[in-house]
């Protein structure tokens, strides 16, 4: 048995989909029921988030730098 639904796709990629699909004789709905499957089993793991390990120094910021002013940061970090 299956079930209709509806869903919305961007339309670039509905076209690369239909575009895939017809280039290899199968149909939009076989893609999208093996992407759904291959998802849901896991098939493609995911890589582990990255770990950030926090430098922190005594000192506080230098007087006149506003973290929240991009220009500032970037031009004291280019004086080194």
């Amino acid at each position: 048995m299956a079930t209709k639904t509806t869903i919305e796709i961007a339309d670039d990629l509905f076209v690369a989909a239909k575009r895939h699909a017809a280039g290899h004789r199968t149909t939009l709905r076989t893609l999208v029921e093996r992407g759904l499957r291959s998802e849901l089993r896991g098939a493609r793991p995911r890589a582990a988030p990255a770990k950030i390990k926090w430098v922190t120094v005594d000192g506080g910021l230098p007087k006149g730098v506003d973290v929240a002013d991009r220009a500032v940061v970037m031009d004291r970090l280019n004086r080194r």
